[in-house]
């Protein structure tokens, strides 16, 4: 923070006008300083956060390779069977997959269908647009 500048042709007295100037110029300072440290601030949070998100695509990514090992493991666990051969053990796991495909698009499609209209936001709407028409 400035101190109070003092002209040297004046007596101990500053101006009101030289104290107006020298609040203005140290308030500007003080918001610029702000500002500056809001955007460091901000930097740090952007950078950690990106950081967070490439780390979760990372553990999304290698989770879907784990189900693609897992899936060529159970496969070959069917394969091991006695009279399952190597292609009917993988048509089983594929068929796994489009079984449990199918419930969890059927789930979806009932949540979907409980989606319903804002029927009393409606009707409040209506009856003031027929109060505004009458007033």
């Amino acid at each position: 923070m400035s101190t109070v500048k003092l002209d040297p042709d004046t007596s101990s007295e500053p101006t009101i006008g030289r104290l107006i100037a020298d609040t203005t110029g140290d308030f500007s300072a003080l918001i610029r300083d702000e500002i500056e440290l809001a955007k460091s601030e901000l930097k740090f949070s952007v950078k950690a956060g990106g950081i967070g998100a490439a780390l979760f695509a990372v553990a999304g990514f290698l989770a879907v390779l784990a189900v693609i090992m897992v899936s060529i493991a159970f496969g070959f666990a069917l394969a091991s069977l006695p009279h399952i051969g190597d292609a009917v053990a993988f048509l089983i796991v594929f068929g796994v997959y489009i079984l449990l495909a199918a419930i969890l698009a059927l789930l979806g499609l009932r949540k979907i269908k409980q989606i319903k209209a804002p029927e009393q936001t409606i009707a409040a709407v209506k009856s003031n647009k027929q109060v505004l028409k009458r007033g």
